[in-house]
């Protein structure tokens, strides 16, 4: 049998940890040290410059005075146990995964209620059974157990009983023999690649290094594999592996003369003898190459700041592009006569992002995002209109073929329903429960409303607030207010358990959409990128007072959260309008901008790309403007500020929530608190690199320190 994975003691002992001081503590001193730069003629001075060594006894030792402080301030309060128990209620159940079919197996994840992650099991394949099938019994269907038929794989607990080092099945070889998955170190992006013989369930020696690596796909004959490997320094390479052989043999297929703010990519079009490779410059761009058979990788579209999403299907390429189209339109083209003046405009651009597209038997599924809620239209493989496809309204959808003529498999999820797949019968329309919510969430007495606001774009964007339907709006409620803006990232309805268990204690969660995303196409991403990335912030502020506005909560009682480029959002908030808000939840967080450069080398350099760079004299005015750490200003009225990091953050240097924290903490003039909380083997992979367990503790901690900022009394 396997090692169960259930909370460990010293888990336990963090779930029931009790208050840790009084709460009138005060934040540790930390010690000042100026350090000068100039940049552009400006002066900036650093006093905490020496918390960027992050392996220094001294930094060390302040980050344990941080967590200490944090525990004293959020405490054992009723509230982190009523947060910690709503949440195990959703996050610790049976969860199996997706099925994969490789040679006489199928294979799929499954965690039991109290373990801490996925363990991967094999099974015989039915006769039947296709590879990529999906689904492996639903909440409601006992999960299966493994004995008899069920095989353990992979235990992440056989290679660390703390399950911190998570482990992901990455690609098999087409007959079943070898696996190849990847092992995690917390929650940095890094991974290192191994490869297990399926036959004996022993590694083979083979071993990708830790780095960070993008597709990883056997060859046909399953002897090796390609593999991307992406330098921070150097640039990205796609690799040829054979296995058995030592990695200094490996032969550089293609990338040679790409930076490292590019991310590249191949793929093979079917049986044939054309491959096509991407490249990816930053966010906002990509080109296209070909290649038949050994011949050169040669040009098909180079430099027209589009991007391009293909993928192969009768004998041709399908291509999603924003090419002249800023709304996006579906193209395609014969792989022999790649040139852009063969290319054929299938389904041309709308009003409405054409968000992706699915080709079923003799049908184009075409997606949209109309105001930020997906439609599904349906044409003929020439493009002319044939019908459309009824779907939930408020929600993401997705598709993919059914498993037989005439019938399509509809995913859909939004702020009060969990995901739900349905198969849908293209004659009759009939819809019938494939796959049930995995959550067992009931949505009665709750509302989701749709509020606009008016963006700078010129347009209006909506807000999503969601809520008891019985509260009034007198002004008076508890509210988080999310947001991203970046990267050119779609914020589209979901399910949020830390959303509905902040409003089922009867709190209000809302979203906004902002300039820097994609949800109304690339000239809504441009708009909030480089030196437009003020937009964001403005677009923010606008929301906020909007809600305000509306009655929903007040300044007194609003509180706002953001991760990663959305803890810069809420920093940037923060220190332009201290006045609006009364607690901020920023995580994994880019706070100085200034300096982003300058340690944006050894993390994410392609970021460079979408926040510019301050040795830039354009850039820097844009930069300096509004850069979180260098606005904060001594004697302000601060809001109550969480800041969260970790050692292994990989993506976003953790130096700068340090920093952050030493400096709020010294400059606000209100007696609000500011707090760290320091995991030493968090990062930006957190989600992957926590077991469940931790995951929840986290999200409670959060939780208990905004309620306790925003008046927040939990249910009895």
């Amino acid at each position: 049998m396997p090692r169960s994975g259930r909370f460990s003691s010293a888990a336990l002992a963090l779930l029931l940890v009790a208050a840790c001081g009084p709460t009138g503590s005060q934040a540790p001193e930390t010690r000042r040290d100026p350090v000068a730069d100039t940049l552009h003629g400006q002066v900036f001075v650093d006093d905490y410059r020496w918390l960027e060594d992050q392996d220094s006894p001294e930094t060390r030792a302040w980050i344990e005075a941080q967590n200490e402080y944090t525990e004293a301030v959020v405490g054992g309060t009723p509230e982190r146990a009523w947060f910690r128990a709503r949440l195990a209620s959703y996050l610790d159940r049976a969860d199996v995964g997706p099925v994969r079919r490789a040679g006489q197996y199928e294979y799929f994840t499954m965690r039991r209620a109290g373990e801490e992650m996925p363990i991967l099991y094999r099974r015989p394949a039915s006769e039947d059974a296709e590879s990529g099938s999906t689904g492996a019994g639903g909440p409601d269907e006992a999960p299966p157990t493994v004995d008899g038929d069920y095989d353990v794989v992979l235990d992440p607990g056989d290679l660390d009983p703390d399950y911190r080092t998570p482990v992901e099945a990455v690609d098999y070889a087409s007959d079943g023999s070898v696996l190849a998955y990847s092992v995690r170190q917390g929650g940095a992006d890094e991974i290192e690649i191994r490869f297990r013989d399926l036959t004996t369930g022993v590694d083979l020696p083979d071993r990708l290094p830790r780095a960070l690596y993008g597709g990883i796909e056997f060859t046909e004959d399953g002897s090796g594999v390609y593999y991307t490997h992406r330098s921070r320094t150097e640039g990205p390479r796609i690799r040829l592996h054979r296995l058995g052989t030592p990695l200094d043999l490996d032969m550089d297929v293609w990338g040679e003369g790409f930076g490292p703010t590019t991310f590249i990519n191949m793929e093979r079009l079917g049986d044939g003898p054309f491959w096509l490779f991407s490249a990816q410059h930053g966010w906002a761009e990509s080109d296209l190459y070909l290649r038949e058979g050994e011949g050169p990788v040669e040009a098909v579209l180079v430099g027209s700041g589009a991007h391009f999403q293909t993928r192969f299907r009768d004998g041709r390429v399908w291509v999603r592009t924003d090419w002249e189209s800023p709304n996006y339109r579906l193209m395609s083209f014969d792989p022999a006569e790649p040139q852009p003046d063969n290319w054929v405009e299938v389904i041309p651009e709308s009003d409405y992002l054409l968000d992706s597209y699915d080709l079923v038997e003799d049908k184009i599924f075409v997606t949209y995002l109309q105001d930020v809620e997906n439609r599904i239209k349906v044409f003929d493989v020439s493009g002319a209109p044939v019908d459309s496809l009824f779907a939930p309204g408020g929600s993401s959808l997705s598709l993919r073929s059914g498993d037989g003529e005439g019938r399509v498999e509809l995913t859909a999820v939004s702020h009060l329903q969990p995901s739900v797949t349905y198969a849908v019968d293209l004659i009759s329309g009939e819809r019938t429960i494939e796959e049930p919510p995995e959550i067992d969430f009931d949505a009665s007495g709750y509302q989701v409303d749709k509020v606009w606001y008016e963006s700078g774009h010129g347009r209006p964007a909506p807000i999503y607030v969601v809520r008891r339907e019985d509260i009034e709006l007198d002004g008076t409620h508890p509210t988080i207010l999310n947001g991203y803006g970046g990267f050119n990232v779609s914020i589209k309805p979901g399910f949020s358990t830390t959303a509905v268990t902040w409003v089922e204690a009867g709190g209000i969660y809302a979203t906004a959409t902002l300039r820097g995303g994609s949800e109304y196409g690339e000239a809504w991403h441009r708009d909030g990128m480089l030196t437009n990335k003020q937009h964001v912030f403005d677009d923010f502020i606008a929301a906020s007072e909007r809600l305000v506005e509306l009655g929903y909560t007040s300044p007194d009682h609003l509180g706002i959260s953001g991760g990663s480029n959305g803890g810069l959002l809420v920093a940037s908030a923060m220190t332009q309008r201290p006045d609006l808000y009364r607690a901020v939840l920023c995580t994994y967080p880019d706070l100085d901008m200034v300096r982003f450069w300058a340690f944006s080398e050894t993390n994410n350099i392609p970021a460079l790309l979408e926040y510019g760079d301050a040795r830039n004299p354009e850039h820097f005015r844009a930069i300096q403007a509004y850069s979180p750490y260098q606005a904060v200003e001594n004697g302000v009225d601060y809001p109550a500020v969480m800041l969260a990091t970790g050692d292994l953050d990989t993506r976003v240097p953790p130096l700068q929530a340090r920093k952050m924290a030493a400096r709020l903490q010294a400059a606000t003039g209100s007696r609000r608190p500011v707090v760290l909380w320091y995991d030493e083997l968090g990062g930006h992979a957190a989600g992957r690199g926590r077991g469940v367990s931790l995951r929840i503790e986290d999200t409670a901690r959060e939780l208990a320190f905004m309620a306790a900022q925003l008046g927040l009394e939990v249910p009895e």
